[in-house]
C-alpha cells in the first residue's frame, strides 16, 4: 500500500465517478442499473464487462477482474496503487500535494530500481556519445542522411554505443551496485575470467521503455564504421530481464497509447526507424514489435486502447509474408477491426516518406487500406501462375475458401462482382462455391483452448448461495451482523469465514458500508473477486427477520449434512481396517447427526 493518507485516497475516490474514468478506456452503454461493455482485459464478442455506478465499482463476470476505480486504472494502465491514486487526481483535476506525488513515484517496484537506475544512465550515456562526442559523429550523420532531426533525435533519446566495451562498467563506478546486478541488468557479458564487457557496441542504441516511461531495455542497430562487412546481427536487443519481457512490450508505445486511444486506431510498423519516421511525418500512433509477431500479451494491450489495427508493414516480400502472418493472428484471436497499408515498390515506411513526402505518406495511410480480404487476395495472386488455367481455378478455390470467412455479406457482394468480372466468370457460380465453403466451415468449431466459464453462470450448491447471500446482508444490514454473533454461527467455508471477519473488523472502524472503499480494505486478490460476485446478486433490497432465520436454518443443515458424509467416509475406513469398534462408535453418531438433521428440517 502506498504512504499516501487513507483520508486522502478517500477523498479522490468519492470524487471520482468511475464510469466517467472507465469510459475513457472502454465503450460503455447503459444496461438497466449499470454499464456494460466488451473487457478489456480479455478477448471476448459478448460483453461481460459491467461497472456499477451506484457502487463505484466494475466487474468482469468472464476473466473475474474487479474492483474500484484505482483498481481499474491500476490493470489497465500497469501502475501501482499509489500511481494509480496519483493518476485518477490528474484525471479528475484534483489537486495532490506534490510529496505525495514524490512517494508514489519511490514506492514504485523498489525491488528493481537498480535495474532502472542503470538503464536510465545507459541512455543517458548512449545518447551523449552520440550527440556529442567524435566517436559518435558518422553515427549522427548517418541519422541526419536518413531523414533524423535534432528534435527526433531527442525525443526518442537515440544514442550510440562505441566500438570499444568497456565503458559502461567505468561509468556505472559511483553507483555501487554489486556484480549480480551488473550481470542481471542485461547490459554487460561475462567472460571466462568474470570481468564484464558491454554487451552493446557499435551500434545506434533505440531506448525501450514501458508503459511508465522508465526505460527497461535497449535495441541496438549495428552501424558500419569502414567498408568492411561485419558479420554482425543488424539488430541486437537485450535479453529478457527482470523489468523486460519483449512479449509484454511494444516500441513506442509509451508515447503513442494516448493518441491511440483518442483516435481508436494504431499502426503497426515493422522497424523502429519505420515508427520514428511516420512520427516525423505526423502519425504519432505508430508501434511495432521487438522483432518477432505480435504475441498474445500485446494484442491484448492494444485492444485495450484500440478498435481498429492497421498493418503498416515493409512493400518487400517478407514484409508482405508478416502482413499475411498477422492477419491471420489477429482474425482469428482478436476483435480488433482490421486494415493494411500496402507501400509496392518493395519499401519501407521509412523509405516512402523520404521518396514521396509527409503528405503522400498520410494520404496513404488514412485513405488508401485495403481489407484483410483484399490483401489476402493481392498476396495469393502473386503465387499463382494467373495466365495457366489449372494455377487460375486453383487460385480461386483457396480465394473463395477465404471469401467465405467474411462476415460483412456487403463486402462479399463487392468481391463476389469483382471476382466475376476479372476472370469472366459467372457470379451465381462463385456465390454458390462461397456458400458451399461455408456449410463446410461452420460446424467444424475446434477449442483451441479452455473457456473460462463466467462465474455467474458456475453453478454453486445450496450452501454456498445461503453464505453468499449473508455476507451480502451483512454488508448492506448491520442487524444481520449483530444477529449473526448472538447465534455464535461460523460459515462452513474457510474464506466466507475470512471475508466475514474483515467485514465485521472494517465495519467497526467506518460509519457505513461502501464496497469501493472495502476493496482498498482487502490484501487478498481472491477476497476482492468474492466480494465483486457477492454484491453482484440479484436479490431483494432489503432483509428480514424470517429471511434470517432461514438462512441460519439451511446453514445448520448443511453444516450436519458435511458432518454426516465425512463421518461416512472415516466409517467405511474404518470398515477397511477392521477398526469394528471405531465403525460402530461412527455409526452410532451418524444416526444422532441424521435424527437431528431431521428435526431442524421438520421444525419451523
Amino acid at each position: 500500500m502506498s504512504k499516501i493518507p487513507s483520508e486522502v485516497i478517500d477523498d479522490i475516490r468519492e470524487r471520482t465517478n468511475i464510469v466517467e474514468v472507465v469510459g475513457q478506456y472502454v465503450q460503455l452503454k447503459k444496461s438497466g442499473r449499470n454499464y456494460s461493455g466488451l473487457c478489456p482485459f480479455h478477448s471476448e464478442k459478448t460483453p461481460s464487462f459491467t461497472v456499477a455506478e451506484d457502487k463505484q465499482i466494475f466487474h468482469c463476470f468472464g476473466c473475474g477482474k474487479g474492483g474500484n476505480v484505482f483498481r481499474f486504472v491500476q490493470e489497465i494502465e500497469g501502475l501501482s496503487f499509489a500511481e494509480s491514486v496519483v493518476k485518477i487526481a490528474d484525471l479528475e483535476q484534483i489537486e495532490l500535494d506534490v510529496h505525495y506525488r514524490d512517494q508514489a513515484q519511490t514506492s514504485t517496484n523498489t525491488q528493481h530500481s537498480p535495474l532502472y537506475a542503470l538503464h536510465e544512465k545507459a541512455a543517458q550515456f548512449y545518447h551523449h556519445i552520440l550527440v556529442n562526442t567524435a566517436v559518435g559523429q558518422e553515427a549522427l550523420t548517418y541519422l541526419y542522411n536518413r531523414g533524423m532531426t535534432d528534435e527526433l533525435i531527442e525525443e526518442f533519446q537515440i544514442g550510440f554505443a562505441p566500438p570499444q566495451r568497456e565503458f559502461l562498467e567505468r561509468i556505472f563506478e559511483k553507483e555501487a551496485y554489486d556484480k549480480t546486478t551488473y550481470i542481471e541488468s542485461g547490459l554487460f557479458i561475462e567472460r571466462d575470467d568474470g570481468s564484464l564487457l558491454d554487451r552493446f557496441y557499435q551500434r545506434i542504441m533505440f531506448p525501450i521503455r514501458n508503459g511508465n516511461k522508465k526505460t527497461i531495455a535497449f535495441s541496438g542497430r549495428w552501424f558500419e564504421l569502414s567498408d568492411e562487412k561485419s558479420e554482425q546481427a543488424k539488430y541486437l536487443n537485450s535479453p529478457e530481464t527482470p523489468i523486460f519481457n519483449k512479449r509484454n512490450v511494444l516500441f513506442n508505445l509509451d508515447k503513442a497509447k494516448a493518441e491511440i486511444r483518442k483516435q481508436g486506431t494504431v499502426y503497426l510498423f515493422e522497424g523502429f526507424m519505420d515508427v520514428i519516421a511516420a512520427f516525423r511525418a505526423g502519425l504519432t500512433s505508430g508501434v511495432a514489435s521487438m522483432g518477432t509477431s505480435l504475441t498474445s500479451q500485446q494484442i491484448q494491450r492494444l485492444e485495450q486502447l484500440a478498435t481498429n489495427l492497421v498493418f503498416c508493414y515493409d512493400g518487400d516480400r517478407a514484409g508482405q509474408e508478416a502482413t499475411a502472418r498477422g492477419l491471420d493472428l489477429l482474425q482469428e484471436h482478436s476483435r480488433l477491426h482490421l486494415s493494411v497499408v500496402q507501400l509496392g515498390n518493395g519499401i519501407d515506411p521509412d523509405e516512402f516518406i523520404q521518396q514521396h513526402g509527409a503528405k503522400a505518406f498520410l494520404q496513404l495511410v488514412e485513405h488508401e487500406q485495403q481489407t484483410p480480404f483484399s490483401f489476402t487476395a493481392d498476396f495469393l495472386a502473386k503465387q499463382y501462375n494467373l495466365k495457366n488455367e489449372k494455377e487460375r481455378v486453383a487460385y480461386l478455390e483457396i480465394v473463395l475458401k477465404e471469401l467465405a470467412k467474411v462476415n460483412s455479406l456487403i463486402e462479399q457482394d463487392q468481391y463476389l462482382t469483382q471476382l466475376a468480372e476479372k476472370f469472366d466468370l459467372q457470379r451465381a457460380t462463385l456465390e454458390k462455391q462461397v456458400q458451399m465453403y461455408q456449410k463446410e466451415v461452420q460446424p467444424i468449431q475446434f477449442q483451441t483452448k479452455p473457456v473460462n466459464v463466467p462465474l455467474r453462470q458456475q453453478k454453486k450448491t445450496l450452501a454456498q448461495r445461503v453464505q453468499e447471500l449473508l455476507l451480502y446482508r451483512m454488508m448492506h444490514e448491520s442487524s444481520y451482523r449483530t444477529k449473526f454473533k448472538q447465534t455464535t454461527g461460523v460459515f462452513l467455508n474457510e474464506q466466507y469465514q475470512t471475508l466475514y471477519v474483515l467485514l465485521d473488523t472494517y465495519c467497526a472502524t467506518q460509519e457505513e458500508f461502501e464496497v469501493a472503499r472495502f476493496l482498498d480494505f482487502l490484501q487478498e486478490e481472491e477476497l476482492r473477486t468474492l466480494v465483486l460476485n457477492i454484491v453482484a446478486q440479484n436479490v431483494s433490497q432489503e432483509g428480514s427477520d424470517l429471511e434470517f432465520q432461514e438462512l441460519m436454518k439451511q446453514l445448520e443443515l448443511a453444516r450436519i449434512t458435511h458432518e454426516i458424509q465425512e463421518k461416512t467416509l472415516a466409517q467405511k475406513r474404518a470398515t477397511q481396517l477392521g477398526n469394528n469398534e471405531q465403525e460402530i462408535a461412527l455409526a452410532m453418531e451418524i444416526i444422532a447427526l441424521t435424527k437431528q438433521l431431521k428435526q431442524i428440517q421438520v421444525s419451523h
